[in-house]
């Protein structure tokens, strides 16, 4: 039985990492999906994914930074459907410089512009619709480090995923009166091409101990799937083992563990 048969969702970042994982899972459970990132020949490819699931996708090449861009991609949604029920924010970005002391302002800007005034953005133009169902969701996926600062996030990411979480509780402050809920799910480290810019990337062997993006698009589908009664407004998942964590990370190799998982 698929749960949100027939719902529409706008689904940012959606062509690769936890984006393209929440689309597809969403897919599974019947929604029609309008796909949005800057790349359009992976946007097509997660469309085509989608669609074997017997839903409508709709591909959506866009600078959510872009206010007009914005605005226009939820008007073609609603012209397609004639609504939305679900805005998934999963778009983000960091930077290789990313401490006070290396930061630029323009690398400052460009992550609080995607990170946060992206989320902004798509929650602003969907809200109107949304009050005139007197019904809708939205999920915000931050991170761990929008609950406290970690050190080799950085500065502006830390930041941008601060303002997330308050984004999020402003939302539902505001809106929860027309019927409308909003939750951030907040996962730890997780296996995403994201990795691959740290300065410190993770070995193969510590990457294995992270979440997998299916692990998120999980949670944004329980979440999703709640009565319209139930408001998860704050969700975290870490990975078992704190990979982060070297002393932790290297006592769970000298027990004899190996660091596997199965697909």
């Amino acid at each position: 039985m698929r749960r949100l048969e027939g719902k529409v969702a706008i689904v940012t970042g959606a062509s690769s990492g936890i984006g393209r994982a929440t689309a597809v899972a969403l897919a599974k459970e019947g929604v029609n999906l309008a796909l949005v990132a800057r790349r359009e020949v992976e946007l097509m490819q997660v469309a085509v994914a989608a669609r074997e699931s017997g839903v409508d996708a709709l591909v959506c090449p866009t600078d959510i930074t872009d206010s007009k861009l914005v605005k226009e991609t939820v008007r073609q949604v609603v012209e397609r459907w004639g609504r939305v029920d679900l805005v998934v924010n999963v778009a983000g970005i960091t930077t290789p410089h990313r401490n006070l002391a290396d930061m630029s302002v323009a690398d400052w800007r460009r992550v609080l512009d995607t990170n946060a005034t992206g989320a902004f953005l798509f929650i602003r133009e969907a809200l109107p619709y949304m009050r005139s169902q007197r019904k809708g969701l939205i999920i915000n996926i931050s991170s761990g480090a929008g609950l406290r600062p970690v050190a080799r996030a950085g500065v502006a990411y830390c930041a941008s995923k601060h303002a997330v979480h308050a984004l999020t509780g402003s939302t539902n402050l505001e809106e929860r009166r027309n019927g409308i809920r909003a939750c951030v799910i907040a996962p730890g480290e997780t296996d995403t091409p994201a990795m691959d810019q740290r300065p410190d990337a993770p070995s193969p062997e510590r990457r294995a101990l992270f979440l997998r993006p299916e692990d998120v698009a999980d949670a944004v589908v329980y979440v999703a799937t709640q009565p319209d009664s139930v408001a998860v407004e704050l969700l975290v998942i870490n990975p078992a083992v704190q990979g982060s964590v070297e002393a932790d990370f290297d006592k769970f190799l000298a027990l004899g563990h190996t660091a596997t998982r199965s697909d």
